[in-house]
């Protein structure tokens, strides 16, 4: 088990308190984000910016996303317990560990094998119970969802994502080259005419790759 002091615990809550000031309001996704420790996702040489509101290094040339990132996409799948859940791009696991203790069945996709094995591992040693698969998310998993959550930046809306998305289900995905904008996506029948898109602000992410070769 990883060290969590109180020096970040108060951080943490530091941290909710800001989320909260930033117009978060979901108290499930402020309460596991007051629970999961962020620094345990991180070098432990960035330990004392772990609680700062900003993107960071984790390798393999990918970063983690910043708390109100995190919480604003972890806020717009409106969640339920005991929902199937699809992330695309495991990354450090940070995300992935929120919605495990948001009480999600998590099936998570991340392409870089390096990163995949960490984070594997991570999750499992903390107890956070997803089940992790190394692959190209742009294809997703076999399966049924009722929520998806890409936390990468698509150049367009995959069609084998939303075909995998049950009808009345939610995905959120950062759509777009270079600057991304938030999409949530609400599928209220198979054909796009039947989707329900709302928009909710620009971000950066790393790119979505679509069937380049793992490494």
């Amino acid at each position: 088990m990883r060290q969590d002091s109180f020096r970040h615990k108060g951080l943490r809550q530091q941290m909710v308190d800001g989320l909260r000031a930033k117009g978060i309001n979901d108290e499930a996704v402020l309460k596991a984000m007051n629970e999961v420790p962020r620094h345990w996702f991180l070098d432990s040489a960035l330990d004392a910016l772990a609680y700062e509101d900003r993107a960071l290094k984790i390798g393999c040339e990918q970063t983690i996303s910043h708390p109100s990132t995190v919480a604003m996409q972890s806020q717009l799948l409106d969640l339920q317990r005991g929902m199937k859940v699809l992330e695309i791009g495991t990354g450090s696991g940070y995300q992935t560990a929120v919605l495990c203790r948001m009480g999600a069945k998590v099936f998570t996709i991340e392409r870089q094998k390096g990163l995949f094995e960490q984070t594997r591992k991570l999750l499992a040693d903390e107890g956070f119970r997803a089940q992790c698969f190394l692959g190209d998310g742009y294809q997703g998993l076999n399966g049924s969802y009722d929520r998806i959550i890409v936390t990468c930046g698509a150049p367009e809306i995959p069609a084998a994502l939303m075909a995998q998305l049950k009808v009345g289900g939610i995905m959120v995905i950062p759509l777009g080259d270079g600057e991304q904008e938030m999409l949530r996506i609400t599928k209220r029948g198979d054909s796009r005419e039947e989707w329900q898109i709302e928009k909710f602000g620009t971000y950066s992410f790393v790119p979505m790759l679509n069937g380049k070769a793992m490494k």
